[in-house]
């Protein structure tokens, strides 16, 4: 075989056209070995003996894209310096663009021996663990463009790859569960027709299922357990893992951009599958453990801000550069539009404290590539000081976890929410406005993958996460919700209307707030899981979307299927149009509280009306029993101009939330428009009422059904 010297960059296994560059970076290691290895178990050795700055690389002229291969590091194992070197240990390559196969978990898999964790393991790992794979990086693109839709007209809808496709009625068998299955027709109309311009994928990083999840039967469903950053998991993959899972997701991103629809990304940077000092060695940690994480002042441990066991080094350039060429890998070559960074507080953190202006955020501003994607954090993690929501750099939106609690609070009846709901609905200025951020920071949800779903909100007041193995002690306790006067299923009628009221309520909320959308797939059929808030572990009918069948009816009579799972659909889908007809609903700016200079309006671009028709008062909004109010969004008061510089304006519209248990009278504001249509009444059937509203006068009296919504409008 011949051997060349090869560079030292681009790191991993570039593929030419005549073979393949190897580098691979080490500081701990006296020397590594590339192993490529064979189908029938056997493998060559290749000593990388080039180095530059702790770069070890070769150059094989002949390795086609498929071969398999691995790294043995030799060098120091002393876990009580933080060292795990271990040449037994076959190792993932970090920047392997495909990986191969799964872990079989054993002891082989493992740096020490069971109930010796200062132990030296000498087992070799290759017959039991993944596989690192030389991919093929040319592609017809043709002509894909990303769509690049402004952050004031995107939907986002979260999703899993297969919870989404895995029971699609149109979908052949073996595109379910797949990225293929993501790319077919039936999915992509599902998707156009709602209204979504971005799908924001949970984890498609390489990951693995922990040994524990394992040995339970259970699976890391969601996939927050990442071992490879630039490889697709290979388990979503309908036909191989020696590299046609690279050109099966890029094939899904070109169809979904066909139908103008951005992907977007959930990645895991904040920590690996490689567990705590107990757990597998598998890349990094047979790599140069200290160099790759954060090490406790005994370095046999690991400091731990995610809950995971381990968080990467964030210090660590070596680290930095990593995540860097993984997120323009991701852009440049796989063609993604955005990411949301999981547990992005520890991304931020130097030392102990979460720091706004940390390396980190640094390197992603003057990135010319990364800056130009979305950029959405989970401004959260669960170190000291780690809920940081509103306090990431002007470059990013957030999840908003504030939006959430307080739209939850204000319909399940929590007193004194008024005032804050107040703000969550017109953008969270409280929490923007001051770093020069606007309400498009803000990215709104009343439920996501992490919690109840949409229906379970509403028909649960507590978790049931039996399945899980964990004595229902995992997942959160304190969800929120309210089940409407019963605990899960029931065939009593009122409830079940009450019920479909409230996810009316929340919809309609959602997708009529300022800020950006974003809706949790299956929640526009109303699917539940049986009231699991923490199904991170259910690779099963618990987590997948059961699409709506027509002829179907739920056993306890709730929307899950049937004409009541299409009635959902269509009303979600009606409050996704009304959103992007009106731009009076996405605001670029944040309200003035005033009329606006130069609209030849003397109304306030904003205002807001007791049920009595008056403005409401301090007193009113502290009142603890306030329920109940009227919002005022004048469309001919959009003081952000058109992308030429026109003005826009749009109709004008009032939303009256009555979210008491009784029945209220409103009084329609007098001096605000002369008469209105209904749009939208949640207490109607179905939402929206068919073939346009009644029509109501200023000055004049309508009644709000308890815990319902009305949206009246008024034509420009």
């Amino acid at each position: 075989m011949q051997i060349w010297p090869g560079h030292r960059y681009p790191l991993g296994a570039t593929y030419d056209g005549a073979g393949t560059n190897f580098a691979v970076y080490s500081e701990a290691a006296d020397r590594i070995e590339l192993c490529l290895l064979h189908d029938d178990g056997s493998e060559t050795a290749v000593e990388l003996r080039e180095t530059d700055a702790f770069v070890r690389h070769a150059y094989l002229p002949g390795v086609m894209p498929g071969q398999r291969y691995g790294f043995r590091v030799h060098g120091p194992y002393a876990p009580e310096k933080g060292l795990r070197c271990n040449s037994a240990k076959l190792l993932l390559d970090p920047y392997a663009r495909a990986i191969s196969g799964s872990v079989e978990w054993g002891e082989a898999v493992y740096g020490y021996h069971f109930g010796r964790p200062d132990s030296r393991n000498d087992m070799d790992s290759a017959p039991h663990t993944m596989s690192s794979v030389v991919v093929n990086p040319y592609f017809d693109w043709g002509n894909d463009r990303p769509p690049r839709t402004d952050y004031h007209r995107t939907v986002i809808y979260e999703a899993h790859v297969k919870g989404l496709t895995m029971l699609h009625p149109a979908l052949p068998d073996e595109l379910r569960g797949t990225y293929a299955g993501l790319a077919h027709p039936a999915v992509i109309e599902h998707l156009t027709e709602l209204g979504v311009t971005a799908l924001e994928l949970m984890p498609v990083h390489q990951f693995v299922n922990d040994h524990r999840l394992a040995d339970a039967g259970l699976a890391n469903y969601w996939g927050y357990n990442t071992i490879g950053f630039f490889a697709p998991h290979n388990a979503y993959a309908s036909w191989g893992d020696r590299g046609e899972q690279v050109l099966e997701f890029k094939q899904a991103v070109k169809a979904l951009h066909e139908a103008g629809i951005e992907v977007i990304l959930d990645v895991v940077y904040n920590h690996t599958a490689e567990g705590n000092h107990l757990g597998p060695t598998l890349s990094f940690r047979g790599l140069d453990n200290p160099q790759y994480y954060r090490l406790a002042e005994d370095p046999r441990y690991y400091m731990d801000t995610t809950g995971t066991g381990n968080s990467l080094l964030m210090r660590s350039p070596h680290v930095l550069q990593l995540i860097m060429d993984s997120l323009r890998y991701w852009v440049t070559e796989m063609h993604v539009d955005g990411f949301r960074f999981d547990l992005a507080a520890t991304l931020a953190r130097q030392f102990h404290e979460v720091d706004r202006l940390s390396s980190f955020f640094d390197l992603v501003q003057q990135d010319p590539v990364v800056s130009q994607v979305k950029l959405i954090a989970e401004p959260w993690d669960v170190g000291e000081g780690g809920y940081q929501v509103g306090n990431f750099p002007p470059l990013w939106t957030e999840w908003n976890g504030k939006y959430r609690d307080t739209v939850r609070d204000l319909w399940r009846g929590e007193p004194r929410t008024l005032a804050e709901f107040a703000s969550r609905l017109t953008g969270s200025s409280d929490l923007y406005q001051d770093d020069g951020r606007r309400p498009l920071a803000s990215i709104n949800f009343a439920t996501c993958h992490d919690g109840f779903t949409l229906h379970d909100l509403v028909a649960y007041n507590g978790k049931h996460n039996e399945a899980n193995g964990e004595d229902n002690r995992d997942g959160e306790s304190h969800n929120r919700s309210w089940n409407c006067g019963a605990e899960g299923p029931t065939d009593d009628p009122e409830i079940l209307e009450l019920r479909r009221r409230q996810m009316r309520n929340f919809t309609a909320t959602l997708l009529l707030s300022q800020g950006v959308p974003m809706l949790s797939h299956g929640d526009e059929f109303a699917r539940t899981q049986g009231g699991n808030n923490n199904a991170y572990c259910q690779d099963n009918e618990v987590s997948w979307v059961h699409w709506p069948d027509p002829d179907a009816k739920a056993e306890d009579g709730s929307p899950a299927g049937g004409p009541e799972g299409e009635s959902m659909l269509a009303f979600t889908r009606a409050m996704v149009w009304l959103r992007r007809d009106h731009p009076v609903f996405r605001r670029r700016r944040f309200f003035h509280g005033r009329p606006v200079e130069g609209t030849h309006d003397e109304l306030s671009d904003i205002a807001w009306f007791t049920p009595e028709g008056e403005e409401m008062t301090q007193q009113d909004w502290q009142a603890a029993s306030a329920s109940a109010m009227t919002v005022f969004l004048n469309g001919h008061a959009i003081s952000e101009p058109g992308p030429r510089g026109e003005r826009i304006s749009d109709d004008s519209f009032l939303l009256m939330f009555n979210a008491s248990p009784d029945d209220l009278e409103f009084l329609v504001p007098v001096n605000h428009g002369r008469q209105w249509r209904v749009v939208v009444d949640t207490a109607r059937p179905g939402g929206v009422p068919a073939g346009g509203g009644p029509t109501i006068d200023g000055g004049e009296r309508t009644t709000l059904t308890s815990r319902s919504m009305v949206v009246l409008m008024r034509p420009a």
